[in-house]
């Protein structure tokens, strides 16, 4: 039994050896196989990437002689060029020394003349000197005696045609000072239009953090799109913190832009029906506003029986600014100023504190015509039955028409005086009296002066000097020295007025 099992164990083994030298010939002829597709695959990608190559050989090749071509062609233009430049400079050198040869002939006759004028001139300074010996023995005076007395009166006659070519200057510059101060406006219109823009047209709108911004602008800017359709308002959404710039040149839509705005950040609930329904009853609640600023603007000042249309537009004022200074603010000002002055002058303060009301509601229409806004606020007043004085003083504050009344003048002078007091349009005080002392302190430094005094906001400057010291002439002298000097240091607004005054005084005392 045992050697049974062996023999069949040893019969295992064998077959086993047997089938691993059968598997190990098939996979040596397998390999084989392989190692022959793979070179004959090598050989079929070798031949073709040596026919890519040659292809490339031949384009490069055919681009080198392209280029080639091109660069001889580029070559021989120059060369051409250059022969052709060549002729040039040989055409200009036989020119060059053909006039030199000229120039020499004509040096040659030059000198022979000049030889024969300094014979000519010493001839000449003979006879000058005997003329001058001549002239002073009949004179009786010396040269440098005559000389002097002849540059005196010629100092005197320059003096009083420079004062007179001076005052022809001046009234020139006046009747064209118009047209200068049109070009002078223009130009300052241009260096501060972005710094008036900005403040007229942008509002600021501060949020307490930054996440605020993305529930603003929405899903794909939704909500913000929704809330400038609803309020004509640009809404600009940027890097700066805690801030969201309000963009319309309507004050009042920016308003209610500011107002819709703080609601809905308030309540937290932002979509495009919700903006749509908070802008309409802010919208409401601005309008009634603006109504009720009227209404209470005309009772505080005692002007009763204006048209609703008018006293909506007083309203309208509160969200209008000129140089700073609140509209609404500045018609108040303006009106009482018109009823105390017309108090003093024995006019009718109500008349003339209504003309001053409404002076400038030209500033504030629904529309915008091509008018000047006094004339617009006039064509207002003639619209809503108001009386012609009255629309008369409103036409007329800037000149547009002619006055027809007290009322006018009276309008015109207090709406100078609030725009123009210190402190008014961004002058704050302290810069309005340093300009004042300036001015004074420039007049004092010239010689001959005794006192100064700036007058008028500024808008003159009186100054008095010595009759002992000063002649009548040089009064005007200084005058203008002053102004050109003011106008060359200083920065002020509008024009100064020097007024130089000279008083004689004769002072006795009775005993």
């Amino acid at each position: 039994m045992t050697t049974i099992l062996l023999v069949a164990i040893g019969g295992l083994i064998l077959g086993g050896l047997a089938v691993f030298f059968i598997n190990r010939v098939l996979l040596r002829q397998r390999h084989d196989a392989i190692i022959m597709e793979a070179k004959k695959e090598a050989e079929v990608i070798k031949k073709e990437k040596l026919f890519e190559v040659k292809e490339k050989g031949i384009q490069m090749k055919a681009e080198v002689e392209k280029l080639a071509s091109a660069r001889n062609s580029k070559l021989q233009s120059a060369e051409a060029k250059l022969k052709q430049r060549e002729m040039q400079l040989n055409q200009k050198q036989d020119e060059i020394t053909r006039k030199r040869q000229e120039t020499e002939a004509i040096k040659e006759n030059l000198e022979k003349q000049f030889d024969h004028i300094e014979t000519k001139k010493q001839d000449l300074d003979k006879l000058h000197k005997e003329g001058i010996n001549r002239l002073e023995q009949i004179a009786g005076l010396s040269a440098d005696e005559a000389k002097e007395k002849l540059v005196e009166s010629l100092k005197e006659e320059a003096k009083t045609e420079a004062s007179a070519y001076i005052n022809d200057i001046m009234e020139e510059a006046k009747m064209t000072a118009n047209k200068e101060a049109k070009g002078i406006v223009i130009k300052t219109i241009q260096r501060v239009a972005t710094e008036t823009a900005i403040e007229n047209a942008v509002t600021v709108f501060h949020i307490e953090s930054d996440e605020i911004k993305g529930r603003i602008i929405g899903r794909e800017g939704r909500n913000i799109r929704a809330l400038e359709s609803a309020t004509g308002v640009e809404i600009i959404v940027d890097d700066t913190p805690e801030a969201i710039v309000l963009s319309a040149f309507d004050p009042v839509r920016r308003e209610i832009a500011r107002l819709a705005l703080h609601q809905l950040v308030t309540d937290g609930r932002i979509h495009p029906a919700r903006i749509e329904e908070v802008v309409t009853k802010v919208r409401k609640q601005i309008e009634e506003e603006i109504i009720e600023t009227g209404k209470r603007t005309a009772i505080d000042l005692g002007v009763h029986g204006l048209h609703p249309e008018l006293i909506r537009m007083i309203g309208k004022m509160k969200y209008r600014s000129s140089y700073g200074q609140n509209l609404l603010q500045h018609a108040r000002e303006t009106a009482n100023l018109c009823a105390v002055m017309a108090s003093e002058l024995g006019l009718n303060p109500k008349k003339a504190k209504r003309a001053g009301l409404l002076h400038d509601i030209g500033k504030v229409p629904d529309d915008e015509p091509e008018l000047p806004h006094a004339i617009l606020g006039m064509k207002l007043a003639e619209k809503y039955k108001e009386k012609p004085d009255i629309c008369n003083a409103i036409g007329a504050h800037h000149d547009e028409v002619e006055m027809t009344s007290l009322i006018a003048p009276l309008v015109q002078v207090c709406d100078a005086i609030s725009g123009a007091r210190p402190g008014a349009r961004r002058e704050i005080v302290e810069a309005y009296i340093k300009r004042l002392n300036d001015l004074e302190q420039l007049a004092l430094s010239y010689p001959g002066v005794l006192k100064t005094y700036a007058i008028q906001a500024g808008r003159e400057l009186r100054v008095i000097v010595g009759a002992d010291k000063i002649d009548d002439q040089d009064t005007e002298k200084l005058s203008g020295e002053i102004a050109k000097k003011i106008q060359d240091e200083m920065t002020y607004p509008g024009q100064v007025k020097i007024t130089v005054i000279r008083e004689t005084r004769a002072v006795s005392y009775a005993k």
